[in-house]
């Protein structure tokens, strides 16, 4: 099982913080914010990971990161030329996940939840995690039938589902790679990562577990705040 970390994108959202550094090397409490996804990984066991960035960053990520050998892994870099959608991600990592698994997770996620256990037995096909939330409708929402199986994923809808979001943390068998490529783009203009579930869910091999723990998408100026907090309270139990 490979994994990959994308760390692309300009943040748009979180100006004046991202016109001199990237979002995922901004501070969440006392570490780097890539530093979270990046010890889900190691932690669910991968130790080898492709991080992927954005061209006038890629500098910083490698003084901050290295080669991956004081985490005790292998780390390989590639560069996001445009945010075109996270399922871009498996085209500009197709050489590194090779014949492989992968595992993506992005690079402004944090998690409380080990993943070990998901990875370890995984076959064939693809899992994703799903959170409820209160504001369902900034994320793909999954819809469950009575048997709490997945029936469908939306991208943001306005008029949202169910209030399970698909969080950022994905598990994908090496078919991966051509689903991607046979996407088209979004009215975005980016190839979206719902579209890739869609195909794995309609070809039936798709499953959606639940996240027992925490979970933060780091987006927002709130988000921010609260996931600083969240891992001060981790530190300080």
């Amino acid at each position: 099982m490979k994994g990959v970390i994308l760390a692309g994108g300009v943040a748009t959202r979180l100006m004046p913080l991202t016109k001199v550094t990237s979002k995922q090397l901004l501070p969440i409490y006392n570490k780097p914010m890539i530093y979270y996804p990046l010890e889900t990984l190691l932690k669910a066991g991968i130790k080898e990971i492709l991080i992927i960035v954005s061209p006038d960053r890629a500098g910083d990520f490698l003084r901050l990161l290295g080669s991956g050998k004081e985490f005790g892994a292998k780390f390989t870099y590639e560069i996001q030329d445009k945010p075109e959608g996270l399922a871009q991600a498996f085209i500009i990592g197709e050489t590194f996940i090779g014949d492989d698994n992968c595992a993506l997770i992005l690079g402004d996620n944090i998690f409380s939840d080990d993943f070990s256990g998901e990875i370890k037995n995984f076959k064939s096909g693809a899992i994703v995690f799903a959170k409820e939330v209160s504001d369902p409708e900034r994320y793909g929402v999954v819809e469950f039938n009575e048997k709490m199986e997945a029936i469908s994923i939306i991208e943001k809808p306005k008029n949202p589902k169910s209030n399970y979001a698909v969080t950022g943390f994905y598990i994908y068998d090496n078919q991966v790679i051509e689903h991607a490529k046979s996407l088209k783009p979004s009215k975005r203009g980016e190839l979206e990562i719902t579209d890739l579930n869609n195909v794995y869910l309609k070809n039936g091999q798709l499953k959606v577990a639940l996240i027992e723990g925490e979970w933060v998408d780091t987006g927002t100026f709130d988000s921010l705040l609260r996931a600083s907090n969240l891992v001060a309270s981790w530190n300080n139990k």
